[in-house]
């Protein structure tokens, strides 16, 4: 099979390796389409050895969508030919080898393109707000929304409820995008704080998903209520955040950090399986779609990585894998 590699220079290069063989606990799928996430990005260029980079080379890839070519034993309720997304490292391949609980199947009105740009964000949104300890009725922050995974939480967070769903952007350009996922307020720029508060009457919001970090993350907690919740989930601007003690300790806020692809296999199964009884459905109804930029022939995966770092995409970036 064709996959992509990392770790030889700037970019992906294609190399030809054998189909996985499928083990106990596994699925083999048959990549139809692959979604591609900001990480790519920063891991391709940590690899790059003409830059010092570490040279490490490795297959990437993150989330599919396809069909399953081969069930392995203690495999229960799948069948070969069943259509099927998730999430799996070395998924920019014409076949990926699964946990068989990091795979949802995709419901029928869904084409592969848009359910390789759904199972990431949707585990990523959903058990965010788990962890945010998110009821209907609450207000929700979301930073750095107009990102592909962003956009899939303000939709989700209407969908299970959210009284107030506020999104932020740095680009004046892409309020409409926010408006037309479901966001109830739009804030441009990083200094979240008043705007938050004057949403919420003065109290703040009940949780924040954050995925800017850096200052927008420092201006998060005095703009989360007293007792509130506030999960980190991206560092789109950087890792690093100077944040002022007294609006975490005064404000007695939750803070937890999330990043679930890193997990231990069994959370990571919990994390999906909790998308299956309110989620699912309301991307089966369309309450829920992914909004796709674009999409790439695999044999332009290098394009479709230029278009990620310039950080303009409205949505997902999607290979098409033949």
């Amino acid at each position: 099979m064709t996959a992509l590699f990392g770790g030889t220079g700037p970019e992906w290069v294609f190399r030809e390796i054998p189909v996985p063989e499928v083990g106990p606990g596994q699925l083999l799928v048959r990549v139809r389409a692959a979604g591609l996430n900001n990480a790519d990005v920063p891991v391709l260029a940590a690899a790059d050895p003409t830059v010092g980079g570490t040279g490490e080379q490795y297959q990437a890839g993150y989330e599919f969508a396809g069909e399953v070519a081969a069930v392995g034993s203690g495999v229960p309720g799948v069948a070969v030919g069943d259509r099927v997304m998730g999430t799996q490292p070395r998924s920019f391949a014409q076949y990926a080898l699964t946990d068989h609980r990091h795979v949802l199947r995709i419901p029928e009105a869904i084409g592969f393109d848009e359910a390789a740009a759904l199972p990431t964000g949707l585990l990523t949104e959903h058990g965010a707000l788990e962890l945010g300890a998110f009821e209907a009725g609450q207000s929700v922050l979301i930073t750095g929304a107009t990102s592909a995974i962003g956009l899939l939480g303000v939709q989700i967070a209407k969908v299970l409820g959210a009284s107030t769903v506020i999104g932020t952007t740095r680009s004046p350009s892409k309020e409409a995008l926010l408006v037309s996922a479901g966001a109830d307020v739009v804030v441009v720029g990083d200094d979240v704080t008043e705007e938050a508060l004057e949403a919420t009457d003065g109290e703040g919001v009940d949780v924040v998903l954050d995925h800017v970090g850096g200052r927008t993350f420092a201006s998060c907690l005095p703009a989360t209520r007293i007792d509130g919740h506030l999960v980190n989930i991206g560092r789109l601007d950087r890792a690093e955040s100077t944040i002022n003690l007294d609006h975490l300790s005064h404000r007695h806020l939750h803070l937890r950090g999330v990043s679930f692809g890193f997990g231990r296999p069994a959370e990571l199964g919990e994390v999906m399986a909790a998308l299956v009884p309110e989620v699912l459905p309301a991307v089966a109804d369309g309450r829920i779609r992914p909004i796709i930029d674009e999409v790439f022939p695999f044999d332009r995966a290098v394009e479709a990585a230029d278009r990620l770092r310039t950080g303009q995409a409205n949505g997902k970036i999607v290979l098409s894998v033949p």
